[in-house]
């Protein structure tokens, strides 16, 4: 037996699934209070504070583009921009 699964019509391999890919971090220095949340929710532990205690994009290679760390930001002090489908 074959099942087919459609999503609005479509083929469900031809929709879009791809993850979404990191375009850049952008780190509000001046907002950032270098309180560590969002070191602490990353879980690909992609920030670090620096020695300033602000938040930086140490590996961004390793994004996997979640936004934990953009929603627990208190500040607001950081946006993760991806790439359009």
């Amino acid at each position: 037996m074959t099942l087919s699964v459609y999503c609005l019509g479509r083929d469900f391999k031809e929709t879009n699934m791809a993850k979404p890919k990191l375009k850049e971090h952008i780190i509000n220095r001046e907002w950032c209070k270098g309180c560590g949340i969002c070191v602490h929710f990353c879980p690909k532990k992609v920030l670090e504070l620096d020695d300033t205690d602000k938040a930086v994009a140490a590996r961004p290679q390793d994004c996997i583009c979640c936004k934990l760390c953009e929603l627990r930001c208190p500040d607001l002090a950081i946006e993760v921009i991806v790439e359009p489908r």
